[in-house]
């Protein structure tokens, strides 16, 4: 019986009986290395007897495999799945195919998933999503302390833990009392065990079983002083079953090693299971460190040899046996692993093969060189790797140049014009894009020249040469049909959607069916980009309910699929929403994440611009520093969209520390490019000349808010600004008028914002217009505040204590939801706290609370 886990294992019966009862259950079951996951897994199937199992398993020992664990547990749930994944089916097949199996198997287990590939990953999603309506359980284990906190795994448990159905059981070291009860009969001197090994069970049971009197000073060392113990040929024969991977099939073991030393290994505790394997990833790491660095390429080899004569098909695990032992098949395992991944959307694990391909390419020749650098180049512009996609598609270009293959150096001129776009290089990827029509013209109609003018025109686009780019965006439409080349067609209706939405004209239908005919098509990296204009175009607009469903939709799409690229944008764009709408504590959060994450420069913008405009409005350090960054990458795109935008931003900053001069120089340095410019970015920029000042203030017909602002009706603005879900420009709208009941109702909303610059802005225009009794600060009741609070913000933070959505706050307070977000937002921001949760706690650990909030109905506060 397992000490400390009755509670785990209690949780796990009513889980199961949950399950049984058909409200299917994910268990994400979590701790450090040692602490017992397996374990307790495996306890539990001893106690659940007639239940059916079926286990699948990550591998950390190489590059996997992707969908390891679907293809062990196809093997044990058999039929329709295990036909499928022995014919190569897709793995969106392969996941339906899964989930019907999972109605005939009681218990899933998918162990190690701190090793998962992109695609398991996407599987866990998948089913935690659907397993609700199964009667089955599934258990997947991981390590939590080593994760780094963008890692895919943690990203997607991010994502399932809100699910009704997502269950978490996390593992604590054992107590003294249980490493007491263990160490009893040992001779050990149970204190001293438990403070070297901090209660990790592996490293107690490691300690107790090697028989030694004293604690080995890690739990590496309890091991190895057990490997000391065995005969020559068992250590031999462990040894090889180190380097064969986590898992161990007798057949292998058989053609490699004295087989008849199993027993005797089995016997000792160091291996066991079925099937046969390491009792834990420590103790083969253990096993495998000791080897010595001379011995390991010939033990590799003898894999390999053994592998290839036993039919092995997992082309990874042959690279990665190839590798270890110099041979040069790896150039042929790696390839054909990558291609596999790719087909599987497990871009990361294909590109570290094409990268292994590479590293044993030399003496291929040049047609094959060049396809394998294209086709690495494809896996690292899935997973914003630029920089590195560059240098294989120049490789490519070369090549292709050096045979003479005037298409295929077309076709990859046409894919580095994207790279150079991306790294924020506009006229070298404006150049190359055009060379590539230039040399595929003449050539004739093929996909590739499809592909080059809708590549074309998507530059265009983006410089706003609107009317060039949807008169050639349609002609690669037509082609493209023509040669039904459907990701050419999507891409290109992309671009002729955008352009009309940078026109003013009806613009969402175009997208809308690309993005359609993308889903249709299985087309991933063109739904990617579908969704990323869909969502930007309604921002734009300020349309951001609409632009949130495609935000949602887009980001679970572009995840399932590993296309990190488009989900980096999407939640890019996600932080322009949220400073927009008032919710600055979590543009903020979201934005700081983004910018720790490795991105390309264009992917890199909007969260350089929101957190460096937020940083000024609050008044806070650090603002120029990436203002100054997204200045620099706004300007190497030459495209308006970014200039604007950051400009904008700039101009407010440098307003804000009272250096109007130079905020005014920014605003009139755009002036030259007022024709490229769309509706509602004039409007920014005239609304900033004439706060400045300035004498260029240009006449054009401007969206509503911005129209009443020019008209001087400032209230009916500030009114329509808050019907957009716009507090601060209702504010900065009311700060342009001279009525003094607007003045203090924009004064008040940047208090609870907390932006306390342009609050200083507003009570100096205040006195100079002669207004009598401005506030020198806040409220006395939010100077009183230990987190400067007002009366409203301590009302609203009382009742996310108590657990009211913002609905319920709404009708208590007798007002708007909207105003409601907006003193949620302010809440959080002066909190400092990331969600509605963790602000409640924070309050409640303060002490800020004078009562029993609970009795205001409701239960303590969630994240809605």
């Amino acid at each position: 019986m397992l000490l400390d886990r009755g509670g785990s294992l209690a949780s796990l019966a009513e889980y199961a009986a949950e399950a049984a009862r058909g409200e299917g259950r994910l268990v994400l079951i979590s701790g450090e290395a040692g602490v017992g996951k397996s374990a307790l897994v495996e306890q539990f199937q001893r106690d659940l007897p007639g239940a059916w199992w079926a286990w699948g398993a990550c591998d950390g020992l190489f590059t996997p495999r992707p969908l390891g664990p679907l293809f062990d547990l196809a093997e044990q749930v058999g039929g329709e799945l295990l036909d499928m994944a022995r014919a190569g089916a897709g793995r969106d097949a392969l996941f339906d195919a899964l989930l019907r199996g999972m109605g005939e198997v009681s218990v899933v287990v998918i162990e190690d998933a701190h090793w998962a590939d992109e695609a398991t990953v996407d599987l866990l999603r998948f089913l935690g999503r659907r397993i609700r309506n199964t009667r089955s359980l599934l258990l997947v284990t991981y390590r939590d302390d080593t994760l780094p906190a963008r890692h895919p795994l943690r990203v997607a448990l991010g994502e399932l833990a809100g699910l009704r159905t997502t269950r978490r059981i996390g593992l604590a070291p054992l107590s003294p009392g249980a490493v007491s009860a263990l160490a009893e009969g040992s001779g050990i001197d149970a204190g001293e065990l438990y403070r070297l090994t901090n209660g990790n069970p592996f490293y107690v049971t490691e300690v107790v079983r090697s028989g030694r009197r004293t604690v080995p000073a890690s739990a590496r060392d309890a091991v190895l002083a057990r490997v000391a113990a065995l005969d020559d040929a068992a250590r031999e024969t462990l040894e090889v079953a180190a380097l064969l991977g986590t898992r161990i099939e007798l057949r292998e073991l058989a053609v490699l090693a004295d087989t008849s030393r199993v027993d005797q290994l089995v016997a000792s505790g160091l291996l066991g299971g079925a099937p046969l394997g390491f009792r834990h990833e420590i103790a083969r790491l253990a096993v495998e460190e000791s080897v010595a660095a001379h011995r390991r390429p010939d033990i590799h080899a003898h894999i390999l040899a053994a592998l290839r004569s036993l039919d092995c098909d997992d082309d990874a695990r042959l690279a990665h046996h190839a590798e270890e032992a110099g041979d040069g098949a790896a150039l042929e395992f790696a390839a054909r692993a990558a291609h596999a991944a790719a087909g599987l959307a497990s871009h990361r694990e294909a590109a570290a093969q094409f990268e292994r391909a590479l590293r044993f390419s030399s003496g291929l020749a040049a047609e094959p060189m060049a396809q394998l650098y294209l086709d690495y180049f494809v896996e690292l512009s899935h997973i914003d790797r630029w920089d590195e996609a560059v240098s294989a598609g120049e490789s490519a270009l070369a090549l292709w140049r050096s045979v003479g293959d005037a298409r295929r150096e077309g076709d990859t001129l046409r894919h580095l014009s994207r790279a150079y776009w991306r790294l924020c290089r506009r006229d070298d990827a404006y150049a190359v894009a055009e060379q590539a029509v230039a040399i595929l013209e003449p050539l004739g109609e093929s996909a590739e020249l499809a592909w080059a003018y809708a590549n074309l025109a998507g530059h265009a686009m983006l410089g706003r040469d609107n009317e060039f780019a949807i008169g050639l965006g349609r002609r690669a439409q037509d082609l493209a049909k023509r040669l039904g080349v459907h990701g050419a067609l999507v891409d290109a209706m992309i671009t002729v959607g955008t352009a009309q939405s940078w026109m003013g004209e009806d613009w969402a239908p175009e997208l809308q069916a690309a993005l359609d005919l993308g889903i249709a098509h299985r087309l991933a990296s063109q739904r990617g980009r579908a969704y990323a204009n869909l969502q930007s175009s309604y921002v734009a607009e300020r349309r951001f309910a609409e632009a949130d469903k495609y935000y949602c939709e887009g980001v679970v799409d572009c995840s399932e699929n590993d296309m990190a690229t488009y989900v980096t944008c999407l939640r890019g764009e996600r932080t322009v929403v949220l400073e927009r709408t008032g919710r600055w504590a979590e543009a903020v959060a979201l934005s700081t994440e983004l910018l720790a994450e490795t991105a390309s420069p264009i992917n890199r913008i909007n969260s350089l611009r929101t957190l460096g405009l937020l940083r000024a409005r609050l008044g806070r350090e650090g603002v120029w520093e990436l203002l100054d960054e997204a200045a620099a990458s706004a300007d190497g795109s030459a495209e308006p969209q970014w200039i604007i935008s950051v400009r904008l931003v700039r101009i407010e900053a440098f307003w804000l520390e009272g250096r109007d001069d130079e905020a005014l120089a920014e605003a009139e340095s755009l002036l030259p490019m007022w024709d490229r410019l769309e509706a509602w970015e004039r409007g920014g920029l005239t609304a900033w000349l004439r706060r400045l000042g300035s004498g260029r203030v240009r006449q054009s017909a401007l969206p509503g808010p911005y129209a009443l602002m020019e008209a001087g009706e400032w209230g009916r603005a500030a009114r329509l600004w808050e019907d957009l879900d716009s507090p601060y420009d209702a504010a900065l709208a009311r700060y342009d008028s001279d009525d003094e009941d607007d003045l203090r109702a924009a004064l008040d909303l940047f208090i609870e914002l907390g932006a306390e610059p342009v609050a200083r802005l507003t009570r100096r225009r205040m006195r100079q217009l002669g207004i009598r009794s401005v506030p020198a600060g806040a409220r006395s009741v939010t100077r009183e505040h230990p987190l400067g609070l007002t009366r409203r913000e301590r009302e609203v933070l009382e009742l996310i204590h108590a657990g009211r959505t913002n609905a319920e706050i709404a009708a208590t307070l007798v007002i708007s939801v909207k105003t409601v977000g907006h003193h949620v937002s302010a809440v959080l921001t002066k909190l400092g706290a990331p969600t509605r949760s963790e602000a409640a706690s924070q309050a409640a650990r303060l002490g800020l609370f004078t009562g029993d909030r609970t009795s205001l109905g409701g239960s303590p506060a969630k994240d809605r």
